[in-house]
């Protein structure tokens, strides 16, 4: 297993936080467990604080200052932290989405955000938000592309996703975007980027029908796992609890189309799409 990987505390308040926390707790001579006992967290959670993974609330910021002594350290920089671009309920995953190595993700309605074009993504805004200013619509808009800048590495993160036939079938928009939308993903696909796979409505049930799953890996802290609902969403580090999601997604790869099949399937859909625009 790889030692803890060394942070640099001025790159990030999270960063910093990290260092200083696992500074202390090695000044103590605790263990992650130890410390993770008088904060009633996972010792897995610990790591994932030392490593800049996950992000340290309030409560647990009071709860370091008092143990440690720490003359309002933690209370200070976690402030720093408080302000996201994301929701609420998906700040924390996003910003462990930006250091994972490796990410696998069910999607049962919509294109991931990491895969979505700006027309498809403001569209997937709209429809949510009918009544929202242009403006607002922007900034939604601004961050989640922001996120897709993940891709620019042309090899890390390893970005495996499962689409739903659902993703292909529900047009979110008109068919131009939707079809340009798909087109991306069939681009990401050519270039060796990703690996995608349909899992069709032919499969019939299947281990995730109860909702979206996103699986993180890292190479210096303990994998999450992210479940996704409507307006909300929830981070899980217990490791059995990770363990149970990870064959679940193992499941749904295996009865999903494999990749070139799934690749031939995107692609005809995309000119369906691309037909219906041109007719209209």
């Amino acid at each position: 297993m790889p030692g803890p990987k060394k942070l640099d505390p001025s790159s990030s308040p999270r960063a910093l936080l990290g260092a200083e926390l696992r500074h202390r707790r090695e000044q103590a001579g605790l263990s992650q467990t130890e410390l993770a006992e008088r904060l009633f967290v996972s010792g897995s959670f610990v790591g994932q604080l030392e490593s800049g993974v996950r992000r340290m609330q309030m409560e647990q910021a009071l709860m370091l200052d008092a143990f440690f002594n720490a003359d309002g350290f933690f209370e200070r920089n976690c402030k720093a932290l408080a302000k996201s671009k994301y929701p609420d309920h998906f700040a924390e995953a996003a910003e462990a989405e930006a250091r994972a190595t490796e990410i696998k993700e069910y999607a049962p309605q919509l294109i991931p955000g990491l895969l979505q074009t700006e027309a498809y993504a403001r569209a997937v805004f709209r429809s949510g938000l009918p009544t929202a200013t242009e403006s607002a619509i922007d900034e939604l808009v601004a961050a989640r592309l922001e996120r897709s800048q993940l891709l620019a590495d042309p090899t890390t993160p390893m970005l495996w996703v499962v689409l739903d036939e659902a993703v292909l079938r529900r047009r979110v928009g008109t068919p131009e975007p939707m079809a340009a939308a798909l087109r991306h993903v069939v681009g990401l696909m050519e270039q060796h980027r990703i690996i995608v796979q349909v899992l069709p409505f032919a499969a019939g049930g299947h281990a995730a029908m109860e909702g979206g799953l996103k699986l993180m890996a890292f190479a210096d802290a303990p994998p999450l796992a992210y479940l996704d609902g409507l307006g909300s969403g929830r981070l899980l580090d217990d490791p059995s609890t990770v363990r149970q999601y990870e064959l679940t997604y193992d499941l749904v790869v295996a009865s999903a189309l494999p990749p070139t099949a799934s690749l031939a399937l995107i692609t005809s859909v995309a000119e369906d799409y691309e037909h219906e625009a041109h007719e209209h």
